[in-house]
């Protein structure tokens, strides 16, 4: 297996991982019933969104923070819903990747992870 590499990685990497995650018994319904997503649309931001986190592109205008904070409005993020997040992209980048962007990847996974529970009051 080869690492990530660019943009076209990470968009295959998401298209993989939301699949696997808008399935999912636990926090399915979050991104299908709560947020609605229209993947045609989402799937390229958090492309950028990582391309930027990874290889410092600046290519992500969004605030993540507010759009999280919205969701949450509607439906309470727990940090058991992160956990599974985070489970979720981790094994499918080991699923379709190794190397060091990879491990990075996981490792920012994990620090946005923690950015957004103690934006959300998760810890004090």
């Amino acid at each position: 297996m080869r690492d990530i590499e660019n943009r076209d990685d990470l968009l295959h990497l998401m298209e993989a991982f939301y699949s696997r995650m808008m399935q999912d018994e636990q926090i399915g319904y979050i991104f299908t019933e709560v947020a609605q997503l229209d993947l045609s649309h989402h799937l390229p931001l958090l492309a950028d969104f990582w391309n930027n986190a990874l290889f410092h592109t600046g290519g992500y205008k969004n605030n993540v923070v507010q759009i999280h904070k919205d969701l949450n409005d509607k439906e309470t993020l727990t940090p058991a819903h992160f956990e599974r997040w985070q489970y979720l992209l981790k094994t499918t980048i080991d699923d379709h990747f190794q190397g060091e962007v990879a491990e990075k990847m996981k490792l920012r996974a994990t620090q946005v992870g923690m950015t957004m529970q103690a934006k959300l009051g998760h810890y004090s």
